[in-house]
């Protein structure tokens, strides 16, 4: 695809997302989601199905929303509730250790800013940039496997990783979009370009797409 054709692929995807399900995270931001919650949310995320997420983390914050809530929880208690995520147990160990750290070095706030995000165990860019974005509506480019996968399919970039991804939409995708870009190609990967044979035959970028890396669909 050309450059500038990014504005037509924004257009198409912001029609096409209202027939799709909202990626779980997101719905848990749209539901009067703190920080924090966006945080342990994606985290829950990691490696797990969304109607998982969605799941796991409605069991979690009936029980605790804040970080002085979830300390006063066992890693048993919280592995219970997030129960069956991926990794379940190594998370709630995680979300038990952020929520003393975010009580004992930040008074019980999430910080907004990647690089102190980026210190908490279980944290990684992906995380840390939704958090930005979803949890506080800075400026951010989350890159997960669908926001990679989707830009080197389309041919708006040419890269290796979700980090080396991140960096190139930062130097070209226009900022409008920047908060956005993730919740789109989310559920249009979920929904639509899927890893393996996407519907490509009714598909609305087809003609846009250079389908790099495409070799059945259907």
């Amino acid at each position: 695809m050309k450059p500038d054709e990014i504005h037509t692929v924004i257009e198409t995807l912001r029609e096409e997302y209202k027939n799709w399900q909202t990626p779980a995270v997101t719905v848990v931001a749209q539901c009067n989601g703190s920080p924090f919650k966006v945080l342990v949310s994606c985290i829950i995320s990691l490696r797990t199905k969304d109607e998982v997420t969605a799941q796991s983390s409605a069991r979690i914050f009936s029980l605790a929303q804040t970080p002085e809530e979830m300390t006063r929880l066992s890693v048993d208690k919280i592995s219970q509730q997030i129960y069956p995520a991926g990794f379940y147990h190594n998370k709630a160990e995680q979300i038990a250790l952020l929520s003393r750290r975010l009580i004992e070095e930040f008074d019980g706030t999430v910080p907004d800013d990647i690089d102190r995000l980026l210190e908490f165990k279980g944290v990684g860019r992906k995380t840390a940039n939704l958090v930005m974005t979803l949890g506080f509506g800075k400026p951010g480019i989350c890159v997960d496997t669908h926001v990679h996968r989707i830009c080197n399919r389309l041919g708006y970039v040419s890269t290796k990783s979700p980090d080396e991804t991140e960096r190139v939409l930062r130097s070209q995708l226009p900022p409008e979009y920047w908060i956005e870009i993730n919740n789109l190609l989310v559920a249009f990967g979920q929904n639509h370009c899927h890893p393996v044979s996407p519907r490509c035959s009714n598909c609305r970028l087809f003609n846009i797409c250079d389908r790099m890396g495409v070799n059945a669909s259907r």
